[in-house]
């Protein structure tokens, strides 16, 4: 990363965006590293212990549009101190009030999707300050917020064994207004003025069918990074007996090499082009999650697997956004609507389902060859429509 970039933009802004993405990832996960807990409380079925996870990952999705047209109406600032706000008023409501049954934790998963949205505004607010040659980099950074998942995973079990899993609510709290504090006084605005998006705007991209490509490639690596921070408590106790601590340190590992590898993805793919990062990364990705269908070598084994899956959909996920102003400067609001609205229905769809899939068949492996094939299916789709990008692109072309 070189000086020219600090020059570019606006590092304060970045910096919020970062944390505030951070933060709203940890809270918007919460409900996966206490998954075994609240299950074990409420008594919910394994399929029902996935819908309770998976529930957070689409309302965020959904969310996404709405916040990110909000954003455009009342500035992305505003928008995410307004996000910010109801987050915490939900766990806190949820704390003082309790949480009895599965219907109760759905309506929390439900608001904890705003911290989901919190990705259309965090990655528009930084993007609009760098231009187009340091996206990738820029946007990597504060897409590097979804490491609040590891945050989650590393405390909040040990929380809930050492206060109960109902005041884990109100001790996030505490770092999500320290958090809105600092992006208060540190986010600004871009200068210039951007187009009010509407959902004539979503209708007129979403007849591109270069949309609809990358909505797929995100929801293949975001879609499986955020599915399974969600996922992999509960197949750690299901597969190998962790205790919920075991469990969310395990996963964390897992989430930590994702969030890591995302700002550098947006880098490498700087620098190589995006469409070479995704090829290597779906084609790795495929290998790496159909071993894991096979359960070789035991525990020590799979994390090493998943370990290696995280770090290349994480590297997935910062190549995706270093094509996506290539192709889509001037809708880059919309995209980064409809992308992450992909990302998050992708997640959900894989979290809810290998819940099911084992809960049918008493095993994951179904599950795990089934997203190893979709990967396998992105890389026969990239390698398809790479050379019609690389042909037609004005913008960047060099770096597609």
């Amino acid at each position: 990363m070189n000086r020219s970039f600090w020059r570019a933009g606006h590092t304060p802004t970045l910096f919020s965006a970062f944390l505030y993405f951070d933060l709203s990832f940890m809270v918007w996960y919460l409900l996966g590293p206490l998954q075994v807990q609240i299950a074990k409380a409420l008594e919910l079925s394994t399929q029902q212990r996935g819908l309770m996870v998976a529930t957070p990952i689409l309302a965020g999705a959904i969310l996404r549009l709405f916040m990110g047209m909000l954003a455009d109406r009342i500035g992305a600032k505003r928008a995410g101190l307004l996000g910010q706000v109801i987050v915490i008023c939900a766990l806190l409501a949820a704390w003082k009030l309790g949480v009895h049954n599965l219907h109760e934790a759905l309506l929390l998963g439900v608001f904890l999707g705003v911290a989901g949205a919190s990705f259309a505004v965090a990655l528009p607010l930084a993007s609009r300050w760098y231009p187009p040659e340091h996206q990738g980099t820029a946007m990597g950074i504060a897409g590097a917020g979804n490491s609040g998942t590891v945050l989650a995973a590393l405390f909040a079990p040990v929380l809930a064994i050492a206060f109960g899993w109902q005041n884990v609510f109100a001790l996030a709290t505490i770092p999500l207004v320290i958090v809105l504090a600092v992006y208060w006084k540190l986010a600004k605005d871009a200068p210039g003025d951007f187009k009010q998006k509407t959902w004539t705007d979503y209708a007129q991209v979403l007849a591109n069918r270069d949309a609809w490509w990358f909505m797929f490639f995100y929801a293949l690596t975001f879609g499986g990074f955020s599915g399974f921070a969600s996922a992999l408590p509960g197949y750690f106790h299901d597969q190998f007996a962790f205790e919920p601590k075991m469990a969310g340190w395990a996963t964390a590992a897992c989430v930590m090499a994702g969030s890591v590898m995302r700002p550098v993805g947006g880098v490498l793919a700087d620098k190589i082009g995006g469409t070479k990062s995704l090829l290597a990364v779906y084609a790795s990705v495929a290998v790496l999650i159909g071993l894991a269908g096979f359960n070789p070598g035991g525990a020590a084994v799979q994390l090493c697997l998943f370990i290696a899956a995280m770090l290349c959909l994480g590297a997935g996920n910062g190549a995706v956004f270093q094509l996506v102003p290539q192709r889509f400067r001037s809708e880059i609001g919309v995209m980064t609507g409809l992308i992450g609205m992909a990302g998050g229905v992708g997640g959900f769809a894989l979290a809810a389902s290998l819940a099911s899939i084992k809960q049918a068949t008493g095993d994951y492996a179904t599950g795990l060859w089934l997203f190893a094939c979709l990967a396998a299916l992105g890389w026969v789709s990239l390698t398809t429509v790479k050379q019609r990008w690389r042909s037609s692109w004005t913008v960047a072309a060099a770096r597609v």
